[in-house]
């Protein structure tokens, strides 16, 4: 990588090197375990100039999201907070039924279907071909395409300009960032708000979460960052909030540049922003804004000595990890998965676990059944699968889903089973019934 693909700048600097990897939501067939498996580089950098931190765009969107494994609504706890924030922001902007809501990247409708019952107008836009018609059997309006300008001028040609438009874990997945949020800002009315999760760099960092470092995530955004490339296609930043999903979230509200007001103290202002326009809740959200900034700027997340250690520790929890699976295996014990997420696809490989250390794993998603993982090629399994074989260990990979997992297999307490959370370090949880 010699140029960063926000700034320009050239030659970002190395965070840490994963090796090469194949697409972690390139599940195999059985059929197609005999078939050579294209890997690629799994290389996190960072420029020093906008701190962007990037992997570069060696898979492109259209080979992943076409046909996708990710089904939203098999996660419990995240269908209960999509639903928590259409509550929220029907609430915090005034959304009634003459309202028109859009969310990119919108998956099998697991959050347009809470709009959907609320009477209001809504369009999802999303990609994969499958997972877009499981999102109209479900009732909900959804366009199967990609987000640039020209697809952001058609919808609101067709549709009018969106008030709010919902981008939740989508701004890490596209490699022309400058162009995505462009089409946000072609969605988005002229006094309109703009709604994106994305994962924080910050928590990333602190908490030794390097799974989530896959192909599909072409960068990596502190609130700086995303401000910037916010600005890039004409929104501002005006306010933020920290979220737990996925290890430790934002949660950025923007509008278009002419709508915000002055911009939070660190904040470059978006061009043609309006410094004389007031919010009702501009003061409070500044704040909000400025002390995540603060956070940011304390870690070291604005200089090279906030990265310089995160590679030694993601190569412990790898030696830890490799320790507990062969001393579990010399023992006698048996270790299986549960989950088969594309960052446990990113441990699995990093680590070099295959079937001999963890038999098997098992998902929710009966897409992923009788398929095998990329690259490690660990057989996935239905959840019923744990009960029937009662093992020592279950190792769990959605480590952010921790409480609701929890909850879920409690029931291995019944033959003396415990989990196995490799992240942010190991930790072997006995669980109560």
């Amino acid at each position: 990588m010699t140029r960063c693909r926000l700034c320009g700048s050239a030659a970002p600097v190395s965070v840490v090197d994963l090796g090469a990897t194949p697409p972690c939501e390139s599940f195999l067939a059985a059929d197609q375990l005999d078939q050579p498996e294209p890997t690629y580089p799994l290389h996190l950098r960072v420029c020093t100039e906008c701190w962007l931190a990037q992997i570069p765009p060696l898979i492109t969107p259209e080979e992943t999201f076409t046909q996708y494994a990710y089904f939203s609504s098999y996660s419990t706890s995240w269908v209960e907070h999509a639903r928590a924030f259409v509550a929220d922001a029907v609430q915090r902007l005034g959304l009634g039924a003459d309202a028109f809501v859009v969310e990119v990247a919108s998956n099998d409708g697991y959050l347009l279907r809470h709009v959907v019952d609320r009477g209001i107008r809504c369009l999802g836009i999303e990609p994969s071909v499958n997972v877009g018609a499981a999102a109209r059997d479900a009732g909900v309006p959804t366009l199967t395409a990609f987000l640039d300008p020209a697809t952001g001028a058609g919808v609101r040609a067709e549709h009018g300009p969106a008030d709010l438009v919902v981008a939740n874990n989508v701004y890490a997945h596209i490699p022309d960032v400058v162009e995505f949020t462009r089409g946000l800002r072609a969605l988005v009315a002229d006094d309109g708000w703009v709604s994106i999760e994305v994962q924080h760099l910050l928590t990333l960092i602190e908490e030794n979460q390097y799974d989530t470092i896959y192909h599909e995530h072409f960068q990596y955004y502190t609130v700086a960052s995303a401000a910037r490339a916010l600005a890039s296609g004409g929104l501002a930043l005006v306010d933020v909030e920290l979220l737990p999903t996925h290890g430790g979230s934002i949660r950025l509200w923007a509008r278009p540049a002419e709508a915000a007001g002055e911009p939070a103290h660190g904040v470059s202002p978006a061009p043609g922003a309006s410094p004389g326009r007031r919010l009702r809740e501009e003061p409070r959200a500044r704040g909000r804004v400025a002390d995540v900034l603060d956070r940011e700027k304390a870690a070291g997340l604005q200089e090279l000595s906030g990265y310089t250690q995160f590679s030694a520790r993601v190569a412990k929890v790898r030696r830890d990890l490799l320790r507990f699976l062969i001393e579990a295996a010399e023992r006698g014990e048996t270790v299986v998965g549960y989950g088969a997420p594309g960052k446990g696809n990113t441990l699995l490989n990093h680590c070099g676990i295959r079937p001999d250390l963890l038999p098997y794993t098992v998902d929710r998603n009966p897409y992923k059944h009788g398929r095998f993982t990329p690259g490690t090629r660990i057989p996935i399994l239905p959840p019923e699968r744990i009960a029937a074989d009662r093992p020592d260990y279950v190792l769990v990979l959605p480590w952010n889903l921790r409480a609701e997992l929890v909850e879920q297999l409690s029931f291995v307490h019944s033959w003396g089973g415990r989990l196995v959370f490799p992240i942010p370090e190991l930790s072997v949880v006995e669980v109560k019934p």
